[in-house]
């Protein structure tokens, strides 16, 4: 392929246009088998305008049932929890008597920085999407990425998409590395 100055200057000024924001927060990995142990790590990519981030907070679905946080240094982790109707089988044979509802980060993320923050949760046995709101508070302003779709809506049209796994049936997992 062959480039001219006017090509190379064309395409130049075309990537220095300005773009609609595009930036929410989302899942570095949106696939996941239903059913599965699943490590999340939610990419919050800006502060809000230029203010820094100093918390983070995950809402977890109803659905999941096991979720731990992954400490980040220099964050402080709150997690909040609800009594389960019954208890039910962990990993490694512990027994869950508690549901997270959320978790939180406290810290400080420059508005000029990214960062990921994880989460080990076992998913539920159902397939499509599973949304989980976040809520990003900084030194002024926040942003709510709480936004859901309604039936037949695209996630990427949403003004505040809440961030969203999409759990496939184990088959189709597998057939997508094949």
């Amino acid at each position: 392929m062959r480039f001219t100055l006017h090509s190379l200057l064309l395409g130049g000024s075309i990537a220095a246009l300005p773009l609609p924001a595009m930036a929410h927060v989302v899942f570095a990995e949106p696939k996941a088998r239903s059913g599965s142990y699943y490590a999340g790590f939610f990419r919050i990519s800006h502060g809000c305008g230029d203010s820094d981030t100093v918390s983070v907070r995950i809402s977890i679905p109803q659905g999941v049932v096991s979720a731990r946080p992954q400490p980040k240094p220099g964050w402080t982790l709150n997690i909040e929890r609800s009594p389960l109707a019954a208890p039910i089988k962990g990993e490694g044979g512990t027994v869950i008597k508690n549901r997270v509802m959320a978790i939180s980060w406290t810290g400080r993320l420059p508005a000029d920085q990214f960062d990921q923050f994880g989460v080990m949760m076992k998913l539920p046995d159902l397939t499509g999407p599973l949304y989980f709101p976040v809520e990003q508070k900084c030194l002024r302003g926040e942003n709510r990425w709480v936004d859901i779709p309604a039936p037949g809506q695209a996630w990427h049209s949403m003004s505040n998409p809440a961030p969203v796994i999409e759990l496939t049936a184990p088959d189709d997992m597998h057939s997508m590395h094949h």
